[in-house]
């Protein structure tokens, strides 16, 4: 693929080899529609094939938000599916595998809520940045599913056991500044400050030594490598979740803006 074939990504080059890139679905929050979904597999070896791209910077547009989640009506046409499932289950597999597999550092600028495939990418990226005012949740129990498209491969090793068992077990929302002292996220910075400190890390690293860097970088991904057979099964439970009567209700809540009543909480 090409830059220009992307409908949801925009893409904004800046000087020592960064390249900006922008989740484009402003008047959803950035949420993550078939398209958008499936374009977040695609993006990174694009990035990795291209000599002019030494650093990647992620975000969402507008002041909202970096990714609200999946689009309700996309995520909606999983339930009971089996072929969609199957579909969606790939590609979820996929965003996370490119993304450790580009050799390119990726750093991300979450600049407002984060939840479902945009919360991988936002966590998944090298280094992330996020504003103290941003919000993010893996939402996954609150719809009825096991959090299966990242969580299990990486936050453990980011903000230890314990925390990771308490927010993906709860899906309690997290602020910048709570998800920089528990070790989530690099660093938190004022929303103000946000792009301005993403581009000052992205020109020190677009600066440096390329080779000593992606090295760095290949080195530190054999803990995450270590946990690929822990995510691709936290993978396979989330998507068997939606062939089930919770995750029919998870959605029904929330188009209806209610608590959800679990069939399997009842009797």
């Amino acid at each position: 693929m090409r830059y220009e074939d992307f409908e949801f990504l925009r893409f904004e080059t800046r000087p020592n080899g960064v390249l900006l890139i922008t989740l484009d679905r402003a008047e959803h929050m950035n949420a993550t529609n078939a398209r958008l979904h499936w374009e977040l597999t695609r993006i990174w070896g694009v990035i990795d094939a291209d000599p002019a791209v030494r650093v990647a910077v992620v975000t969402g547009a507008g002041d909202r938000a970096f990714s609200a989640g999946g689009d309700l009506e996309w995520i909606a046409g999983m339930v009971g599916n089996p072929s969609r499932v199957a579909m969606v289950m790939k590609e979820a597999g996929e965003i996370v595998h490119t993304m450790m597999a580009c050799e390119k550092p990726i750093i991300s600028a979450i600049n407002g809520v984060a939840v479902g495939a945009g919360l991988a990418v936002a966590l998944l990226a090298d280094i992330s940045i996020m504003a103290e005012e941003a919000r993010i949740t893996d939402g996954h129990v609150r719809l009825g599913v096991a959090a299966g498209d990242h969580a299990a491969i990486c936050w453990p090793l980011l903000c230890g056991m314990a925390k990771a068992k308490y927010y993906l077990l709860t899906a309690d929302f997290i602020n910048g500044r709570e998800a920089e002292r528990i070790g989530l996220v690099s660093l938190c910075v004022p929303r103000a400050d946000l792009m301005a400190k993403a581009m000052e890390v992205a020109n020190k690293l677009g600066t440096g030594s390329q080779q000593a860097i992606r090295l760095t970088k290949r080195s530190l991904n054999g803990w995450l490598d270590m946990a690929r057979p822990v995510f691709d099964s936290s993978l396979a439970m989330e998507m068997l979740c939606f062939l089930g009567e919770d995750a029919a209700e998870g959605v029904a809540a929330v188009r209806e803006k209610r608590a959800p009543v679990f069939p399997s909480a009842q009797g």
